[in-house]
């Protein structure tokens, strides 16, 4: 538990953990990408060139609220 406050309920002290990734190719977690979705010519995101970001989630142990915050540039 940490001092994270629940920006839903109010509760204090948010549950760490992650988001997991089980697509084709994935390396089991979710990154954020800046800019808005783009779709390359076979369907899959555009991301050449796009800063990425490891996403940290925390959820709160009363109401199950996720809280998400993109921190450290990969």
């Amino acid at each position: 538990m940490n001092n994270y406050k629940c920006t839903y309920c109010g509760t204090l002290g948010l549950v760490d953990g992650f988001v997991e990734d089980e697509g084709q190719g994935a390396r089991g977690y979710a990154r954020w990408i800046e800019g808005a979705l783009q779709l390359g010519p076979f369907g899959g995101a555009r991301r050449m060139g796009r800063p990425r970001r490891q996403i940290e989630a925390y959820r709160c142990p009363q109401c199950g609220h996720l809280e998400l915050f993109a921190t450290a540039e990969m």
